[in-house]
């Protein structure tokens, strides 16, 4: 090699769960051998040099003694993850000779090198491929194992790789390689039936609204009164994943690190369960990066809080914004990121600390004023974000006996998608509307169809059980729900009354 050589590799880099482009340029000028990297690189994009070098000699290439320079531009915005050691490599073997520049025109690289030149995955794949397809990319080359999560995103060629030295060789003959023809993402059969549980019609009930409206849910209950294994039967009875809001779920959890190299999305909704000692980055995101939390995993599925009272008030209470905005904003120096955070809320809780308050054997030994501090964890406004809140009773040993008697999810569910498709006939006149539980509450109000008996007692308890204008709307909303499973189109006395019933009292969490 005669004089300094210099590559210019298209990449991207992943932020929130959006990607920008990014020109990683290499420079081998003559001198004392070493690596400068520039450009806001992190800790893991700036151990890339080490992880290049040895994949370089280890897959059978040679690194020149020079001074090589990377510089990540835009040089103003922080570069995260692993993803740059691919475009790294092959900017080296560039800008040393061993790989003509027009090879690579028009790619987008994207990838983790191991040690022994293995192409490992990386986060953030499907934001990548919406990257290459803005930037008008010729084919994003990335891992093999991410080639599941990017197909999804039809609009940009794939040409997954494995290797580097199998990758080099195709650039060299001109024939990049082909991504296989994967399974399309399905709704697998749910491992969970509310067939399984005993009783509690009133807590199913309230469920089986929750999963038709998209509505918030409090189970409180004594100890092994079934509060948790109601909760996580609630995705079998939750339509599936529609193709925008899969390609949602997806974009999170792959940024998020939780999406398994190599799987096939599922159509089921996610369903997040974090322990109650929980830290607040970790509910709501932050970190470097930063990173999604709990509330955005959760996106268009369920998040469980189980012992919710357990949970440190403000971090409850940090829950508000996102369950209002369907969104979360991490603001930082640099930049603000935002995460989508539309989720089921479900909450379960004991009635006081030892879980015996009301228990009909007088087991509770807890103060009123125990009581009383126990249930005010829960803030008012944030109460008044749930729509439904359900007292969950012990089950009698004698009613064990009627397993298998109970209703199916598949019965449910089969309710619950009809209620669902009536809705989205409903709002299609609304964008980004797609349950009752999101329609504003100024056009749910003119266009719920109340019949006058209805709407003269909705007027009625809102006065009498001093419902705040939010408690109000959220009210209709679940009637509206409630006459959307049974099929009218009206909402009548009966609809909202039961919504009603659902309402906490207002001096109660």
């Amino acid at each position: 090699m005669v004089g300094p050589m210099l590559a210019a590799i298209h990449a991207a880099a992943v932020l929130g769960i959006e990607a920008f482009a990014v020109t990683v340029e290499v420079d081998a000028a003559p001198g004392l051998p070493g690596w400068t990297m520039v450009g806001l690189p992190s800790g893991s994009v700036k151990e890339a040099r080490e992880r290049v070098a040895a994949a370089l000699v280890n897959a059978g290439f040679v690194l020149p003694p020079r001074r090589w320079t990377v510089n990540l531009s835009p040089a103003d915005v922080r570069k995260e993850g692993t993803a740059f050691d691919l475009p790294i490599a092959i900017g080296v073997l560039v800008a040393s000779g061993q790989l003509d520049a027009a090879a690579t025109a028009d790619l987008l690289f994207a990838g983790e090198l191991g040690l022994d030149g293995t192409v490992r995955p990386i986060r953030g794949a499907l934001p990548l491929a919406r990257a290459a397809r803005d930037a008008g990319a010729r084919a994003l080359v990335l891992p093999a194992a991410n080639a599941p999560e990017a197909s999804l995103l039809r609009e940009v060629r794939l040409a997954p790789c494995s290797t580097l030295r199998a990758l080099v060789d195709a650039l060299r003959a001109g024939r990049l390689p082909e991504a296989p023809i994967g399974p399309t993402p399905h709704d697998p059969a749910p491992d969970t039936d509310f067939a399984e549980v005993v009783g509690q019609r009133v807590a199913k009930r309230a469920l089986e609204i929750a999963a038709a409206g998209g509505h918030n849910l409090f189970l409180v209950g004594p100890p092994g009164a079934g509060k948790t294994m109601l909760a996580r039967r609630l995705t079998s009875i939750l339509p599936p994943l529609d193709d925008n809001a899969l390609l949602e779920v997806v974009a999170v959890h792959s940024v998020g690190g939780i999406l398994p190299a190599g799987a096939v999305p599922v159509r089921t909704p996610p369903f997040r369960a974090p322990h109650h000692t929980i830290s607040l980055a970790g509910l709501i995101g932050g970190g470097p990066g930063p990173r999604p939390g709990e509330v955005s995993l959760a996106h268009r599925g369920v998040l469980f809080l189980d012992e919710m009272l357990e949970l440190p008030r403000y971090v409850l209470d940090a829950m508000r914004q996102p369950l209002e905005d369907a969104r979360v904003v991490i603001a930082r120096a640099a930049h603000a990121v935002a995460f989508p955070a539309r989720f089921l809320l479900v909450g379960a809780a004991n009635p006081c600390s030892c879980g015996f308050d009301g228990d009909p054997s007088g087991r509770c030994r807890c103060s009123a004023a125990d009581v009383a501090r126990y249930r005010a964890r829960l803030s008012g406004p944030l109460a008044d974000r749930i729509d439904l809140h359900v007292r969950v009773g012990a089950v009698a040993l004698a009613d064990l006996s009627q397993l298998g008697r109970e209703e199916s999810s598949a019965s449910i569910r089969a309710r619950v998608n009809a209620a669902c498709e009536r809705q989205r006939i409903r709002y299609r006149v609304l964008p980004g509307v797609r349950c009752n539980a999101e329609a504003p509450g100024r056009w749910l109000q003119s266009h719920a169809a109340l019949t006058d008996p209805a709407r003269e007692l909705l007027g009625t308890a809102a006065e009498k059980l001093r419902l705040s204008a939010r408690a109000y709307h959220r009210t209709l909303r679940v009637a509206r729900t409630v006459a959307d499973l049974a099929g009218d189109e009206q909402v009548d006395p009966g609809a909202l009354a039961e919504a009603l019933m659902f309402r906490p009292a207002v001096d109660t969490p």
